[in-house]
């Protein structure tokens, strides 16, 4: 018999995660806020829709989450209809939020009391990751609870790492973010300044790229940026989300955060300029709109 699994949101990354599952031959049980958006993905896939979390979590072996932020996530699990309450104990919550290590702990705790397992995963790697099966998972939870995932885990992902207790994955997930942050605020500003400088942006990339400036940031937004297309990847208004997370806990343990502060404020110019939709690399179309108008 098929294992049996849920999976409790449906959006830009949900959606292809859950096909992933249901591809390798899983018992795919499913719930999204939105019906509309689960009943597309049954004529796209194999599964099962649910009114409730917690009727799409009952017989569930494993049940995962990705949803949009830390009060979504606890909407979807706590409560007589959150997936907690139907769940059997022993089973496991893998949730692949992008949401505060505080909300994982405080929801392991819960799921502790109900005897459920807990790890929280967040993914790095964006919609085309998900798409492609190819994105990076970064746990934090028990050792016994992530090896009973990891297999399922590995449907969508090219590299799985525990990094800890439960929390780890968001702390790392975090600093993912710092790191790209700093990374797409410095190519925005190389490109800018090699078409001030009068440079053939592409050639200097087409140079550089080959040397220590080269990042994936480098090798995959370069070209969209130079042609102002915006339309796809991550979103800013997402990013925004995210730096807030990670600037709450940086005040918490009294990391120096100045580029992220900096860049998360570049980010609410952009959102202005009524990017907040646009992929992150849209920080290259602030600095093209601040020269525009100087």
């Amino acid at each position: 018999m098929k294992t049996t699994v849920a999976f409790i949101g449906l959006g830009v990354m949900g959606y292809p995660m859950a096909g992933y599952l249901s591809r390798a031959g899983y018992q795919v049980q499913i719930y999204n806020r939105t019906g509309s958006r689960a009943s597309q993905w049954l004529e796209a896939y194999q599964g099962e829709a649910f009114a409730t979390p917690a009727k799409a979590a009952e017989g569930a072996e494993i049940v995962f989450a990705c949803v949009g932020n830390d009060d979504d996530l606890r909407q979807v699990t706590v409560g007589p209809d959150g997936a907690f309450a139907g769940m059997a104990p022993g089973t496991l919550f893998v949730d692949h939020t992008t949401a505060s290590a505080n909300v994982a702990r405080e929801l392991a705790d819960k799921a502790t009391e109900h005897q459920l397992g807990f790890l929280d995963a967040p993914v790095s790697g964006g919609q085309a990751g998900a798409e492609n099966g190819a994105l990076t998972i970064m746990a934090g939870g028990s050792e016994v609870d992530f090896h009973k995932a990891k297999p399922l885990l590995d449907c969508y992902a090219r590299a799985v790492n525990l990094l800890g207790p439960v929390g780890s994955g968001q702390l790392c997930k975090m600093v993912n973010q710092i790191c790209i942050a700093g990374l797409v605020q410095g190519l925005s500003e190389g490109l800018h300044f090699a078409r001030a400088a009068g440079l053939d942006p592409e050639q200097v990339v087409e140079v550089i790229s080959k040397g220590a400036a080269q990042s994936w940031q480098m090798e995959n937004r370069y070209q969209t940026m130079l042609a102002g297309d915006y339309e796809h990847g991550f979103a800013v208004d997402w990013m925004r989300k995210d730096l807030a997370i990670v600037q709450d806990e940086a005040r918490r343990n009294g990391a120096l955060l100045p580029v992220t502060a900096l860049v998360d404020q570049f980010y609410s110019e952009v959102q202005a300029l009524g990017g907040g939709r646009w992929d992150t690399s849209s920080l290259f179309a602030r600095l093209e709109n601040v020269r525009k108008f100087d």
